[in-house]
């Protein structure tokens, strides 16, 4: 914006409103109500001494009385300039135009001069007078001259002007001086300027008529021009002037010399030989201080009242190259810039200046390297540095942004400056894994708390925005918590386990950990983790066939059957995988006949001599199973393998030309079956037992008969447990290890029934075996009085018809 004010205005006037001007609103300005408080801040002031602005009204306002005059002196243009920046967004550019008032008046260096002038100077003849100085300027400024009290019209007066503007007067001779007729005349010059109520100022001018000299010296030329180069070198000439008088003798020997009202910077400048009338260098010739120069010069002779002649040289200087373009501040972001501000984010105020004209003085301006600021260029070589793309801090933290500008001269003059561009950290990064999936091995039967391994995530921000903390995600493995498998360590993401691990029951499960960082909002990722269990040979193998009672197993084998005839197969189960549940099978004692053989593989065992029973006919072999983890275990198991005189059995293979098959499927069905049969007869004695005193004992008995008035009739009878006896069998009495009879009650059936065991069982078998009885001749008596075993029970009995051969009893052995 362009203020204009008068000068002379006192201290605290208002010269304007930056706000009303710069159209911020007037909801905006001031604090009152609901409008935003507007800021001002001045970024650069021409005359911060003279002018200011209010930092919250906006108003523009004097500190002090303003003189045009001495501000600019004779400057046609005064003007400040000041730059304001509103509300930290706008600047406003405001050029204060300082408007002269005709407070001064033309003045004269002196309040009178003398003149000599010779009574032979002819009419025309000019004398340079003395220029009046008046500071005001534009019309205030001196515009005219004219002479008064010239009682004879012997003088004129004729204004002229300078190239720079500046107007000096000549006196003309217009009539013939006549010494004897009036040898002085007095006169007076006044100045006046272009004011509304025009200013003047007088000098007395004293013409002495003097005698003549006839001839005065004459310039080839009334003017010259010349150009010469700025900082042309001292001593340089600048012009050869030369001046010629026809006169002879000092009459016509002619002096050179500067105009008697020459500015003393022209004699700083230039020198002149007097003899000769060359013109030399003598000072700095700047384009920038006057790019045209004028020189008055006079010639005149030595002869006695001379007559000067006058010549005017006009300097024109050529700009050179000479000025280093200028790169200031005006303004500049104070501390870091976030990462995260957008593109066009202003980063500081630059102007750049070059005190050359024409191509010399342009400039071009850019930031050097590859930095993300550029340069907007506004006006009048003010400059914004913002962003340009978008910052990382990550990928760079600081900045140091350097401004180039350079001119168009020949050859170009170009000025670096720098400053500190440096970034603040924003929460923009995911916490990174080093892996998608992580594999951790573990041997199973590991100690809960162990170390497993660790997962790391990395976030390249700073502080909490880069510290990250580690979790498992909920989720199930084996259908239970994961937290109750492993747990993480939050801090540096080391992995441990909660618990022992079984490979038979669990061989890897998948689990994932999440990374979040401490940053506000929270940016989390995650990664996939798998457990893989190894598996340690932590089994021993089991040898399932043949059954075996105290690991010993009784094989009976035919006589004669020759060499290659499986006697049995030793089949042996490892719940380890792996090389660690491959099994072999190997006979490490009994054997050192070599009577038999065992396939390593399948456990199969054969004959290995056509007359092994010969040899021995009853052969203990001890068949070792072992399986190939480290450490190796083994299981062993005693066969006792005996001769017997019967035929093999249709159907099985003889030699080694046999078709192997698999026992899986037998042992599977075998075992399952007794599995059912034992779980049937669990189920019936649970039941009868409720029924009945649980009370049973352990030892043989059998069930002694007892005889009934009523037992012929068929008529029911309540009977107790007291009429039931229990009695040593004589078949008991005879082989008291194997044989157990039981007898029926005489209530029950018409006569006593027995049952046989037609298996071996020691006495120390499992109790869960169950003994199958079938029966046996009713020949045996029951001896009187001899009671095994009594107990007693009450309840009703009813009688049955059943025939004895018909019923089938199973006892439970606990």
């Amino acid at each position: 914006m362009v203020i204009i004010d008068e000068e002379e205005q006192g201290p605290g006037t208002v010269i304007g409103n930056v706000a009303k001007d710069a159209r911020l609103g007037i909801e905006q300005v001031g604090t009152g109500g609901h409008g935003k408080k507007t800021n001002f801040r001045v970024l650069e002031n021409s005359a911060p001494h003279l002018i200011d602005v209010d930092p919250t009204s906006g108003l523009l306002y004097t500190k002090q009385r303003i003189d045009r005059e001495t501000l600019c002196k004779r400057n046609p243009k005064c003007q400040l300039s000041m730059e304001v920046f509103a509300n930290d967004k706008e600047i406003c550019m405001i050029k204060i135009d300082i408007q002269d008032i005709n407070d001064n008046s033309p003045a004269f260096t002196s309040d009178q001069i003398d003149i000599d002038i010779s009574e032979n100077a002819v009419p025309g003849t000019r004398f340079p007078l003395t220029s009046a100085h008046d500071p005001d300027a534009g019309e205030n400024g001196l515009k005219t001259y004219q002479i008064t009290r010239d009682d004879y019209n012997l003088f004129s007066l004729e204004v002229k002007s300078r190239g720079d503007g500046t107007k000096f007067p000549e006196l003309v001779i217009q009539r013939p001086l006549d010494r004897e007729e009036r040898n002085h005349h007095t006169l007076i010059l006044s100045a006046t300027d272009g004011g509304e109520y025009p200013r003047s100022g007088n000098m007395q001018i004293n013409v002495k008529v003097i005698d003549s000299n006839d001839n005065s010296p004459v310039f080839d030329q009334p003017s010259y021009v010349v150009e010469i180069p700025e900082n042309s070198p001292p001593g340089k000439v600048l012009i050869d002037l030369n001046a010629t008088d026809p006169d002879e003798g000092n009459n016509g020997q002619v002096v050179y010399s500067f105009s008697g009202y020459a500015p003393e910077r022209i004699r700083e400048l230039f020198s002149i030989d007097s003899r000769t009338g060359v013109i030399k260098i003598q000072g700095e010739i700047d384009y920038e201080e006057s790019p045209v120069i004028e020189i008055d010069i006079q010639a005149k002779d030595l002869g006695p009242n001379p007559i000067p002649g006058h010549c005017k040289v006009t300097v024109k200087v050529l700009d050179k190259n000479d000025n280093w373009p200028y790169i200031g501040f005006v303004s500049v972001r104070q501390g870091a810039i976030s990462e995260a501000a957008p593109s066009g984010t202003v980063i500081a105020l630059v102007r750049v200046t070059d005190k050359d004209s024409a191509r010399n003085g342009q400039l071009q301006c850019r930031v050097l390297g590859n930095v993300p600021f550029k340069l907007e260029e506004n006006y009048d070589n003010l400059y914004t540095v913002v962003t340009d793309r978008p910052l990382d801090r990550e990928t760079q933290d600081e900045f140091n942004v350097t401004i180039v500008a350079k001119d168009n001269g020949i050859p170009p003059l170009n000025s670096t400056k720098s400053f500190t561009v440096k970034i603040l950290d924003e929460n923009d990064n995911v916490p990174r894994f080093t892996k998608s999936v992580y594999l951790l091995q573990i041997p199973e039967n590991n100690i809960p708390g162990e170390y497993l391994g660790s997962v790391l995530a990395h976030d390249p921000d700073l502080g909490q925005n880069g510290t990250v903390y580690y979790s498992i995600v909920n989720s199930n493995v084996s259908g239970g918590d994961v937290n109750t498998y492993v747990n993480v360590n939050a801090a540096n993401g080391a992995i441990y386990a909660v618990r022992s691990f079984n490979y038979e029951q669990i061989k890897y499960f998948d689990f994932k950990v999440l990374a979040r960082d401490a940053g506000s909002p929270h940016l989390e990722s995650n990664a996939t983790v798998r457990i893989s269990v190894l598996d340690v040979n932590d089994n021993i193998p089991v040898i399932v066939l043949p059954l075996l009672l105290n690991d010993t197993a009784e094989i009976h084998v035919p006589r004669n059957v020759g060499v290659g005839y499986i006697v049995t197969t030793v089949k042996a189960v490892d719940n380890d995988y792996g090389e660690s549940g491959r099994l072999t099978y190997e006979i490490s004692d009994g054997n050192e006949e070599h009577l038999f053989e065992i396939d390593p593989v399948t456990g199969e065992v054969r004959t290995a001599h056509p007359f092994w029973d010969d040899v021995n006919p009853i052969v203990e072999l001890i068949i070792r199973v072992s399986d190939h983890g480290k450490p190796t275990l083994t299981a062993a198991a005693r066969l006792i393998v005996k001769a017997s005189n019967g035929r093999p059995p249709d159907g099985l293979p003889r030699t080694k030309d046999h078709q192997n098959w698999d026992m899986s499927l037998p042992l599977i069905v075998t075992l399952s079956i007794i599995s059912i049969m034992l779980l049937a007869a669990m189920v019936t004695i649970a039941v009868k037992c409720k029924r009945e005193n649980k009370e049973i004992r352990t030892y043989n008995c059998r069930i002694a008969e007892y005889s009934h008035p009523q037992l012929g009739k068929g008529k029911k009878k309540k009977i107790n447990k007291n009429d039931i006896m229990l009695v040593q069998s004589e078949v008991e009495e005879r082989d008291a290890m194997n044989v157990m009879n039981v007898v029926s009650s005489p209530s029950l059936a018409t006569s006593p029934m027995y049952f046989d065991y037609q298996t071996r069982l020691p006495l120390s078998s499992p109790r869960s075996e169950v003994m199958y009885l079938k029966p046996t001749g009713n020949n045996l008596s029951v001896p009187q009085g001899h009671v095994g075993c009594h107990t007693s029970f009450t309840g009703p009995v009813t009688s049955t018809t059943d025939t004895p051969t018909n019923r089938m009893s199973i006892i439970q052995v606990r």
